[in-house]
């Protein structure tokens, strides 16, 4: 399907507050958005350690909505199905912010008429999220199981080993045993290997981070090293974003929005299980490792390197499965050009209108901050896209 877009302003705030009683009184609010906010507060201000556990949240409370109002089209009953299931769905997964999910829930509930239809969405939200939850218990995605221990291997020419300055152990190691939402299995689209340590490819994408990702590069220019601290940010509240300027331009049904960010995440948890299957199988030693093996022992990054291996980007594979899902979902732009901040470059702003440009900038900011070479970035692209086009393909056999 496709969704038609209206208009917004140029910057969005992702914000958990909710109107007062009597502003709701006087307006019309979009329920979808309102618990787009309440998720997004919930989850900003307690994130679990770990990306792919809070996306794994967004897609059980959003999964359990869309359930819920497939086949509801009354206001009173989607409105009450929508915040029911998120709200019982938050409250589970995040306790610790409990109550003001009960304030949300609450304030949603008092604008929405008494009758049949509401007391029908409340039931028909709450348990499709006691059944979500119920279906992804051990799913293996809480955060002792996705840091699972990885035995780092013996080194050698393009074996992945810690990295400085901290050698840190491996991380998201356990995300390739965690159960998908779509996928048959983690490695359905596994990516071919990275090419070999001589080939022409590697040498030259090496040598391109040798010269732009070093701390002290002479050929970076300052709109490339903006750009690489901008994107340094985790990708998951990166595109919190992005994605809520998509649900507020589109004029679809409440089922269909609902669905578009449970879609989203879903892909978004599939993804990284596909990411993680990739580097833990290729194991492929970073820049920073290369180039110090290479002859270059005091070589450094821009940003320091994250602990799992180069090939593919997960960052590259996030940007990647985002593109596909709101290009499919949303077209290929938004409607207005947005406003992006960064906690990792402090001051700066980029404006974004396509889609396709976040990607562009995430797949170079990896490259200029020294921690991925380019084709585990164009590889990363690719495996988001293929994993996002099969989640939207088999959505429906997960809906039920």
């Amino acid at each position: 399907m496709r969704y038609r877009l209206g208009g917004l302003a140029a910057a969005v705030v992702v914000s958990a507050v909710v109107a007062a009683p009597q502003a709701q009184a006087r307006q019309r609010v979009d329920v979808v958005v309102e618990w787009y906010d309440v998720t997004a507060g919930v989850l900003a201000a307690a994130p679990a350690p770990t990306q792919i556990t809070n996306n794994r949240t967004w897609a059980i409370g959003w999964l359990a909505a869309a359930r819920a109002v497939r086949h509801g089209h009354d206001r009173a009953f989607t409105d009450a199905a929508v915040a029911s299931a998120v709200h019982d769905s938050l409250v589970r997964l995040v306790p610790s912010r409990a109550a003001e999910v009960d304030e949300a829930l609450a304030r949603t509930l008092a604008r929405v008429p008494d009758g049949p239809a509401k007391a029908r969405g409340v039931a028909a939200g709450s348990d499709q999220a006691r059944r979500t939850l119920a279906e992804r218990e051990g799913d293996g995605l809480d955060p002792a199981s996705v840091n699972a221990p990885f035995p780092v291997p013996a080194a050698g020419p393009g074996v992945w080993q810690p990295t400085p300055p901290a050698y840190a152990p491996a991380i998201q190691y356990g995300n390739r045993a965690a159960k998908p939402f779509t996928l048959r299995r983690a490695d359905q689209f596994r990516p071919a290997p990275p090419p070999a340590l001589d080939s022409a490819r590697y040498r030259r994408d090496l040598a391109e981070v040798r010269d732009y990702g070093s701390i002290d590069s002479t050929v970076r220019t300052e709109s490339q090293t903006r750009i690489a601290s901008f994107w340094y940010q985790g990708s998951q509240p990166a595109f919190i974003t992005p994605l809520r300027v998509a649900l507020s331009e589109s004029r679809a049904t409440v089922p269909d929005r609902v669905a578009l960010v449970a879609k989203y995440n879903v892909a978004a948890v599939d993804t990284q299980i596909a990411t993680s299957d990739a580097k833990y199988a290729y194991q492929l030693w970073r820049p920073v490792t290369a180039l110090r093996a290479g002859g270059l022992p005091s070589w450094t990054p821009l940003h320091v390197t994250p602990a799992h291996p180069d090939y593919p980007s997960g960052h590259a594979t996030y940007a990647g499965f985002s593109e596909q899902v709101l290009t499919s979902l949303t077209g290929p732009r938004s409607h207005q050009a947005f406003t992006l901040t960064s906690p990792t470059a402090p001051g700066v702003t980029i404006q974004y209108q396509a889609w396709r440009d976040l990607t562009r900038d995430n797949v170079n900011a990896r490259v200029w901050s020294g921690i991925h070479t380019r084709v585990a970035d164009e590889v990363g692209v690719d495996l988001g896209r293929t994993v996002a086009r099969h989640a939207l393909a088999n959505f429906d056999r997960v809906v039920g």
